[in-house]
């Protein structure tokens, strides 16, 4: 008896939700410029965020498995087996461009990509330095771009947190 009263309860709000999403009232849409009253997890921006994000981080595990040597090349020397490494942050991203697509495991999949960027900066100001090495502290055009990809882990870490979290600011 209490599930009947809990299935019936469910079906009761994802009907209000249907209404609000799919009613054709005029007194119902948003004027032009009004914000979108439609939950946040059925909002076309998030979505193609999450998409987007999806794509990019699984793609980014399958290279390290592709080419797993490359990245062992920028792993810092502090950290320990280099190849075991590699392979667990790919693994990571994967699992986190797929959950991140999945309600259920969406805000631990954002958690846990965020703190795999975090975890995989000392490798991009590895590889910035080598490359200042090699490069005899010569100025190129690799090496800005190198320099310009530090900043850029924040805007991904913002952009994860959206895909996350849509409509929760990250501080």
């Amino acid at each position: 008896m209490p599930c009947e009263k809990l299935h019936t309860r469910k079906r009761r709000i994802l009907r209000a939700e249907l209404d609000v999403e799919g009613s054709t009232d005029s007194k119902s849409r948003p004027e032009a410029g009004a914000s979108d009253s439609r939950p946040l997890r059925h909002q076309p921006k998030a979505i193609v965020l999450r998409g987007v994000v999806s794509v990019l981080f699984c793609a980014a595990g399958v290279c390290h498995f592709v080419w797993p040597k490359a990245y062992m090349s920028i792993m810092p020397p502090f950290i320990p087996w280099p190849r075991m490494m590699v392979l667990l942050s790919g693994v990571f991203e994967i699992a986190g461009g797929i959950g991140i697509l999945l309600p259920r495991f969406r805000k631990a999949a954002g958690i846990g990509l965020v703190a795999l960027l975090i975890a995989v900066f000392p490798a991009n100001v590895q590889m910035l330095s080598q490359e200042w090495i090699r490069s005899n502290s010569q100025v190129s055009n690799y090496s800005i771009l190198l320099l310009l990809r530090l900043p850029l882990q924040t805007v991904l870490m913002l952009a994860v947190w959206k895909a996350a979290f849509p409509g929760r600011r990250p501080c």
